[in-house]
């Protein structure tokens, strides 16, 4: 792509961050400049964070209806997957997975409560208390 092409449209990210590209200059020659924005590329960010609050949206349900513990809810919002929360917390993707269900979630510890809390930066009360 020539610099002068580097497109520079309207982004979600446009006042938090650049993207560097590598462009073509005047003599051919690969540099880098910063674009604001692509608007293909906005379109498929707002297509993926749709995606995003629905899958939360229906994790909200599945808690609100006693399908889910709210460990469901937060990865979603979070961002998280078993793996990634398996991570922050040490505990085993398995372990996860069984606390995910509301009846061995209700009998977790103070401690493990903590310990996904601090995971999802949110207050272990948060946690226990959360309805959906």
């Amino acid at each position: 792509m020539k610099k002068e092409d580097l497109p520079q449209d309207e982004s979600a990210l446009k006042k938090m961050t650049k993207e560097l590209i590598y462009v073509k200059d005047k003599d051919g020659k690969y540099t880098t400049d910063l674009s604001t924005g692509w608007e293909v590329k906005t379109k498929a960010l707002e297509h993926a964070w749709d995606d995003i609050k629905e899958r939360s949206e229906e994790a909200r349900l599945a808690v609100k209806n006693g399908e889910k513990s709210p460990i469901c809810y937060f990865m979603e919002v979070k961002l998280m997957d078993v793996m990634i929360l398996s991570g922050y917390t040490g505990f085993w993707g398995f372990t996860i997975k069984r606390h995910m269900k509301p009846r061995i979630f209700k009998s977790l510890s103070d401690k493990k409560l903590s310990i996904y809390a601090k995971a999802f930066e949110i207050s272990a009360e948060e946690l226990k208390n959360f309805k959906g």
